[in-house]
């Protein structure tokens, strides 16, 4: 195999010190993140909630009033993602643009895929009637496409920050139809984030629960039980999954996390004592029908968990490229009639979602009438 030969960084030089934009990249991310998983974890709970046996006419009320958020939080998802894929594009370009071109055909179903899934979200929110089990059909072709975008980019990723395996990869196959398979930890980097959505997803229930707990109090128990139990059986299944991506790691990247770095250490550390903390209120909750609980002490825990995690991933996209990658290298040349505007206009616009979310009550029992048990959805 010949020398792994890395594109010369963007000659143009940054408008902003790095750390600026690499704080703005955590940042959009996170959010990005948040929607993301509001969106899946809503989708993968609303079929759950359809098939599962029992309570028919609250499972029903779950997948309509699930379905209606869902056309919200998939555009949400792509507007708070466009940001850090475009701040990984400035600093992590000559890298994320080579594995973009090896893995052409998938990258580009991406826009496919999405496209379909968000006509499903759609066709599902406004459907009423119809034909028997049409409707979480078509919810679940949406989200196994959602699932399949996950995948690709995971496996775009992950070949990004292994510029090792292009060489293999882009001449098994120079059409385009790659994939980063043979990546050991792709799979547990996968469920790790699919796992999250689901406990999000029950978050997301509960916060539902909370409010219609004063108009319809039954069954605000029935989604504070289910949100709550996914929650919790979610949360602990990362604990199996992230061990499982931890050992995957080489190990001179595993040891970051278990001493060798500080910084990465004590993030493991809050991400898992975040996590059984979580585990531990959900379930005293849980047992004491203790909604409001679980809505904003679960709920503060989970988002520093997320953001713990987020750090994590950072750091570890580093050490991977610390060979190729030395952020000395990139000129800067702040401009200063620029930067504080495209701040204050970020803010406002963190603000105006926030302003969003409220208005539109995505977090709220939707105002329409929910769907009666024999509507066939």
């Amino acid at each position: 195999m010949g020398p792994i030969l890395i594109p010369n960084l963007d000659p143009n030089p940054l408008p902003a010190p790095f750390w600026v934009f690499k704080l703005l990249l955590l940042v959009t991310f996170v959010l990005h993140i948040l929607a993301m998983n509001f969106m899946l974890g809503g989708a993968v709970l609303a079929l759950v909630a359809k098939w599962r046996p029992g309570n028919g006419e609250y499972n029903n009320r779950m997948f309509a009033d699930l379905s209606k958020k869902l056309p919200i939080f998939l555009p949400a998802t792509i507007t708070l993602g466009i940001a850090p894929l475009l701040f990984v594009q400035v600093l992590y370009g000559q890298f994320f643009y080579t594995s973009s071109t090896i893995v052409a055909w998938p990258w580009f179903l991406v826009l496919v895929f999405l496209t379909v899934a968000y006509y499903g979200f759609y066709y599902v929110s406004f459907q009423s009637n119809g034909q028997p089990g049409k409707g979480r059909s078509i919810l679940l072709l949406s989200v196994l496409l959602i699932l399949a975008i996950g995948f690709i980019y995971s496996n775009n990723f992950t070949l990004s920050q292994t510029p090792s395996r292009w060489p293999s990869k882009y001449f098994a196959d120079t059409s385009g139809w790659n994939l980063n398979l043979t990546e050991p930890t792709l799979i547990p980097r996968f469920l790790h984030f699919f796992t999250a959505a689901m406990a999000v997803g029950g978050l997301l229930l509960v916060f539902l629960a909370l409010a219609t707990l004063k108009k319809d109090e039954r069954y605000a128990k029935q989604l504070f039980q289910f949100g709550g139990h996914a929650f919790l059986y979610a949360t602990m299944t990362q604990f199996v999954i992230g061990l499982w991506f931890l050992l995957s790691l080489p190990r001179e990247l595993r040891m970051l996390f278990l001493g060798d770095d500080t910084l990465a250490t004590l993030l493991l550390g809050v991400g898992i004592a975040g996590g059984l903390g979580s585990i531990f209120l959900m379930s005293n909750a849980l047992h004491k029908e203790d909604i409001r609980t679980a809505a904003y002490s679960v709920s503060a825990l989970t988002a520093v968990v997320i953001a713990c995690m987020s750090i994590m991933r950072d750091r570890l996209r580093d050490a991977y490229l610390k060979s190729y990658f030395h952020p000395e290298q990139f000129v800067v040349k702040t401009q200063w009639s620029v930067l504080p505007l495209f701040l204050v206009l970020f803010l406002a616009g963190v603000a105006l979602w926030l302003v969003m979310l409220k208005r539109y009550g995505l977090f709220a029992a939707p105002k329409q009438a929910s769907p009666r048990p024999n509507d066939p959805l």
